[in-house]
């Protein structure tokens, strides 16, 4: 992954050189399209497809594996709203450093780790995964704030 990172930032974006910090919230975003994708596909197995085409209404509260992964997919969008301002306002005032890279591979890799582990039911390591990103956020603000 970290190769694929390294090609997509020497890339030009309206004539600019997308920074890796920019890349990360790129691949998060995909990461959370991924997730959407997981929490379909275990609700789906749950409910069927005929009820998941209809309006929704009256369905059951997914369970298992399907409820994790419908967690996992709401706690990432959370997260992206957070990590997508701090690393385009870094962006815009032209903070970027070793700090602000560090703290984009934190969230990214972090919340990869928390995916996998929320939707595998590990309770504490997910919590552990969602500490790492959460450092990853707070490396980005330090460094927009001082």
């Amino acid at each position: 992954m970290q190769s694929v990172l390294s090609e997509w930032t020497g890339r030009a974006l309206g004539g600019n050189a997308m920074t890796p910090e920019l890349m990360y919230l790129v691949w998060s975003a995909a990461l959370t399209f991924v997730l959407v994708l997981i929490s379909v596909l275990g609700a789906t197995s749950e409910v069927g497809l005929p009820r998941l085409a209809g309006n929704r209404e009256g369905l059951p509260e997914m369970t298992g594996w399907a409820g994790r992964a419908a967690r996992a997919h709401r706690n990432m969008l959370e997260s992206l709203v957070l990590f997508a301002v701090l690393v385009l306002v870094a962006q815009i005032a032209g903070v970027r450093n070793g700090y602000t890279l560090l703290g984009a591979q934190l969230f990214f890799w972090g919340r990869v780790a928390h995916a996998i582990v929320y939707i595998a039911g590990i309770p504490w390591l997910r919590t552990a995964a969602w500490g790492v990103s959460v450092v990853g956020l707070v490396l980005i603000f330090l460094q927009l704030v001082s």
